[in-house]
């Protein structure tokens, strides 16, 4: 499915994993968590999550190089500083932290179902073709790199 590869902005496929969980979520058990209760988790989780993705960013946008995931060969610096020393992927990482808050704000046990599809598409069709075109540009720095920082956490 090489098609798929590279193709959807992630910031696209959070919202639309954010609207079929919400359409699922009106159709699902809940799982039984009191509203407010809910929403602290949510604000806490969103907030969270916030911080990891913006701070990804931040180190980018501070290097110079490229923010947009979907073309990789424009990177120039390989970011390993900062929050990239513990995660390679910490935009993703925020990104999916939100989902699971939000899956828990809907209390829904099918949209919590959810989470793990969309991190397993964002490997196979957004990280794993990113980190091939940055091997091929970084070479050995990358996978000393690689080697040394998980992929989420």
């Amino acid at each position: 499915m090489k098609f798929l590869e590279l193709k959807i902005p992630p910031v696209i496929l959070v919202l639309s994993f954010l609207l079929f969980m919400w359409v699922l979520g009106r159709y699902s058990p809940k799982i039984g968590f009191e509203y407010t209760t809910r929403l602290v988790l949510f604000v806490f989780i969103g907030v969270v999550s916030a911080l990891i993705s913006l701070s990804g960013v931040m180190h980018f946008r501070a290097a110079k190089t490229t923010v947009d995931p979907r073309n990789p060969k424009k990177s120039e610096i390989l970011v390993t500083n900062g929050i990239y020393r513990y995660t390679r992927n910490p935009m993703y990482v925020g990104f999916s932290f939100f989902l699971i808050g939000f899956s828990i704000f809907l209390n829904s046990a099918y949209s919590a179902i959810l989470v793990p599809i969309f991190i397993v598409y964002l490997t196979l069709f957004q990280i794993i073709p990113e980190e091939k075109i940055l091997q091929q540009i970084f070479t050995q720095e990358f996978i000393n790199y690689k080697n040394s920082v998980r992929r989420w956490l």
